[in-house]
């Protein structure tokens, strides 16, 4: 399971994390479908957990590959991209995606080109906001 999750903490607070991913998003030319609050989620079913947001995000033009093509439909339950921000019992914040590329790599062809693409620019983004 190492490989097919990272982890990494953010060198800033729970809300400075969410804002600064989502000021990353649009400069690297994607879109922010959504933020889910699961804390507040949670809160309202009567359970008290420490904050996690997940933030649902795409590019288009990555999604377009996807969703052009019968044959790549399938794939769809994979998007939007997603990345949860959340903080722990020791204080920190942390940011946590599934290796996408690695699962992409199983299937090949036109998912594995754009699943590996889109994990990459994530990637990217992700590592200036984190420690690691």
């Amino acid at each position: 399971m190492d490989t097919m999750f990272f982890e990494n903490r953010s060198k800033y607070g729970f809300e400075e994390t969410i804002n600064q991913l989502t000021e990353l998003v649009p400069e690297n030319e994607w879109k922010i479908i959504k933020i889910l609050d699961l804390q507040e989620t949670m809160r309202k079913n009567g359970k008290d957990v420490l904050p996690v947001k997940v933030v649902e995000m795409c590019k288009p033009d990555y999604a377009y590959q996807l969703l052009s093509e019968d044959s790549q439909r399938i794939y769809s339950n994979m998007m939007p991209c997603r990345v949860s921000v959340y903080e722990k019992s020791d204080g920190n914040t942390y940011i946590s995606r599934m290796n996408s590329a690695m699962f992409a790599e199983q299937i090949g062809g036109v998912m594995q080109d754009v699943m590996s693409k889109a994990f990459d620019d994530v990637e990217k983004m992700i590592k200036k906001i984190t420690i690691e």
